[in-house]
This record gives structure tokens, sequence and C-alpha cells, in this order.
């Protein structure tokens, strides 16, 4: 049937104008799950994903629109889409442009917000949120695992124009032990709900941890970590496979999790549930195992229609980061790929927003995608609003020099019109094209120099204004 509804003709939903949505004559004949809709009421009219229309040489609204914001063809987005190499994350349930990620775009920026057992407050997580828009992050993941999860969910869905992402282990392991049982009391069932609850709510991407299996983690065991596991998703799949003697269920049923992801055009955000957690853990076995398992998982994905990214590391050393990148990108046939850094230090807390964007840049230069930020609480405690903004801005710092590097059309424009700003010392033009205009202005104004055209560095010895003077020979002195 789904196979059925791939190959029927497809005509414009007028209910739903400019958001992308489809519907075919043969919806009323498909075994649509209860949950889905005639207990919810919900009109099916959206069996198709941007891929599936892909492959039907199709070029959708939210193609065109990328497709603008990158400065490309729409033709590059969605033949990009149907190799694998780019995913373009909307839910087909948000009112949302969506966002385009992968090979030959610019490097996106996320960044994480989310409750926690000890600070549940909605109204904080929502001064994340705003900080994150504000400082220019392009997705955003709530990873709540406190108060009421559902709602914090639906709160930032409301208050949110780009992509969200969510991790629904989180809901449901913090819901099992909010109710009294034991972490390992969860069910196969209770993880499923919780990743339908969420594409049904509108997440337009989730973390699944399906690469955490038996296998690889024997494999973690036989090889031995200074550091063991520290995803939170990771750890949870680990220990529960080894207290019910059984396989992952999102490994073991993992065509499960992509006909969900199916129904709402969820991409599916592959996790790296082995990632090193320190330096001395990097590119282990248990890490290239996982990787060699997200590959195969994301071409099965792929062929049902649903598009990937894979996750990645982590905590590495600088010299390693390049042949990671490289190496996700051919087991994984050059799959978005969304990293964590990779922090190149284990030795500075409380500056972690560095140590990330030192490895995020060269993980971008190398091909990285989607740079997952850090910021300045990492290790320490949840982050604040302020911790949030300056994770973003970091992280864009990065995303952006990896953009030059690997010579993103257009890249290094905003750059040469700063250097032009600089040389005619106009300040306006500066703070404008600045990533941060305001931290940049706040500066300026702290010391006000007597004249104007210079900062209070150089103050008379301005090497700018002298510079000019000599190259140009103009003027005798300053």
């Amino acid at each position: 049937m789904l196979e059925q509804a791939e190959k029927a003709p497809f005509e414009p939903d007028t209910d739903n104008a400019g958001e992308g949505m489809r519907k075919t004559p043969v919806l009323a004949s498909l075994p649509f799950r209860p949950t889905l809709n005639a207990r919810l009421g919900v009109r099916m009219t959206n069996m198709t994903t941007q891929l599936i229309a892909a492959r039907k040489g199709r070029i959708t609204p939210e193609m065109e629109k990328a497709a603008i914001s990158e400065n490309v063809e729409p033709s590059f987005i969605r033949d990009g889409i149907l190799s694998g190499s780019i995913a373009l994350t909307k839910n087909n349930r948000r009112a949302i442009d969506g966002l385009a990620i992968g090979a030959g775009l610019r490097t996106k920026v996320n960044a994480n917000i989310g409750s926690s057992g000890y600070d549940s407050d909605v109204a904080n997580e929502m001064e994340k949120v705003d900080a994150a828009l504000e400082a220019g992050a392009d997705a955003i993941m709530d990873l709540s695992t406190g108060g009421d999860i559902p709602a914090i969910r639906k709160t930032v869905l409301e208050r949110c124009p780009v992509p969200l992402g969510t991790v629904p282990l989180y809901q449901c392991a913090a819901e099992n032990v909010a109710e009294g049982k034991h972490l390992l009391d969860l069910t196969a069932e209770d993880m499923f709900a919780a990743i339908e609850n969420h594409g049904r709510d509108g997440v337009d991407f989730i973390t699944v941890h399906c690469g955490v299996t038996l296998a690889s983690v024997k494999r973690l065991k036989d090889e031995g970590r200074l550091l063991d596991i520290v995803s939170r998703g990771g750890a949870i799949h680990a220990k529960w496979m080894e207290y019910h003697g059984e396989e992952n269920p999102l490994y073991a049923k993992y065509d499960r999790v992509v006909e969900i992801a199916r129904e709402y055009d969820m991409t599916l955000s592959l996790g790296d549930g082995l990632r090193p957690g320190c330096l001395a853990d990097a590119t282990d076995r248990a890490q290239v195992q996982e990787t060699i398992i997200l590959g195969e998982l994301a071409k099965r994905a792929r062929k049902a229609g649903v598009q990937v990214m894979i996750e990645g590391p982590g905590h590495m050393p600088l010299d390693q980061i390049e042949a990671n990148i490289k190496l996700q990108k051919r087991l994984c046939e050059n799959a978005p790929f969304y990293v964590l850094g990779p922090l190149v230090t284990d030795i500075a807390p409380g500056y972690d927003h560095i140590t990330s964007a030192i490895g995020g840049a060269i993980a971008a230069s190398a091909g990285a995608d989607f740079l997952c930020y850090v910021t300045p609480a990492e290790h320490l405690r949840l982050p604040t609003p302020a911790d949030v903004r300056e994770g973003v801005i970091a992280a864009r710092i990065a995303a952006h020099a990896g953009d030059i590097a690997k010579g993103v059309k257009g890249a290094r424009d905003r750059d040469d019109k700063m250097a032009r700003a600089r040389k005619a010392l106009d300040w306006e033009a500066q703070f404008d094209l600045a990533l941060d205009p305001k931290k940049a202005r706040e500066r300026r104004a702290e010391t006000k120099p007597t004249d104007t055209d210079v900062c209070t560095m150089c103050a008379s010895l301005c090497s700018i204004k002298t510079g000019v003077m000599a190259v140009d020979g103009a003027g005798k002195s300053l």
C-alpha cells in the first residue's frame, strides 16, 4: 500500500497551500494506524516526503525557499535530497520554511535547550529559545528531562519558527522515573509511543540511538574505554539491553521507526550513542562500529523515502577530526553530518564553547554540515540564556570559518564587506556586518576616543588610517 501511495499521482492540497502539503486518491484505502486518523480526526493528506517528491523529479515549495536562502538553484536542493547528501528538515504538520542541511550548503548551527530534574521552569526555557534565535541559531533541540515535557515541547513548537529536534527516549525515560518506576522498566512500546507522539506534535527531526546494539556495546567493553559511555541515550540503551538481555528495540524494529518518520516527513538524526567523551576514547572501535551501523540504517531509511542525518563526536584530538569527517562521509554515503563540537581538549570547563568552536571550524572545513553548539556551562550545569547566546555565537563563528575554507558560494562576501568598512573607518557598517552586532556596539561604547574615526587600542597611531595614507600617498601626518 505504501508503494501504491508513492507511485500514485499527487495534486496540490489547496487547504494547505504554501506548506508543501499533498494528497493522493489512494489515501482512503491505506491501512492507517488508529492513533493517526480515526482517534485524532486528522486528515491524512501527507503521504509523501521531500525525498519521495525528489524521486518524482518534483521541486516542492520548501525546496524553492531553501534554494533562495542558499543562493543555489532549486534543482540543486532537489538533487541533493535525492542523493541523500542534503536533508530538508520540516515536519509535514508545521507551517515553517524548513531547513536544508548538507553538502554544498552553508553549515548550520543547532542550539540545545531543555529542562532537567533540577530546573523545569517553562518560562526559563522560553528565554533560552529567544536567546538562541536572537543569536542566529538555525535549529533548536528540546532535550527536556524534567517537568511537563510534552507541555514544554508544544510551547517551544509554538514559539519557534525554525526546525525543532528532540530525543523521544528522554521523555519516556524521565516519565517512568517520575511515576516511581525504575528507568529500566521502559518497554519497547514506550519508546515507539514517544517517537509517534513527537511526530504528531510536529517535531521536525529526532535523535534515535539505533546504532547502540548488543554487538557495538560488546566491542566497546572488549576494547575498553577511559570514560565509557557519555551519551544519555547511549547509556540508557546499553543498560536496558544488559538488563533485559534483548537487542535495542530501535535497531531490532528499525522499520517501525522509519514508518513513523515517513508518516510525518520527520528527519531521522541517527544518534552517536557511543561517541567519545574524552580525547583518549576518540576513533576507537566502538565509535567506528556504530558509524558503520548508522550508515547501513541510513541507506534503509532513504530507500523507504525518509531523510537522514548522522550524528558524530564528541571529544577528539584536533589531528583526528578531518579523518573522522571523511570516514563518516564514506561509510554513510555522504549523508549530512551533525557534529557535537568536536571538543579538542578536556581541560577547559567554563570555556568549552571555545574548545568546541575550534573543533567545529575544522570539522566544517572538512565537510561537516551541522554543528551542535556547546555552551560555557558544558560539563558544569544547565545553561542559562546568556550561556545559550555565547554558545550560538561561538558555533556560528566556527561554521562560517568552515564555509570559507570549503568554498561555500558567497561565504566570504561578508568578510570582504567588513574589510571595506574597516578601511573606510565606517563603524556603523562594521556593526551591521558583525556576527554579534550587539556585543560589538557595547565594546565600542565602553571607551570613547576623542577622534571618533579610531578606537582606543591604537588611538592616534591607527594603523588603518596611516596605512591608507601610505598606500594612497595622501596626507603628511595623522
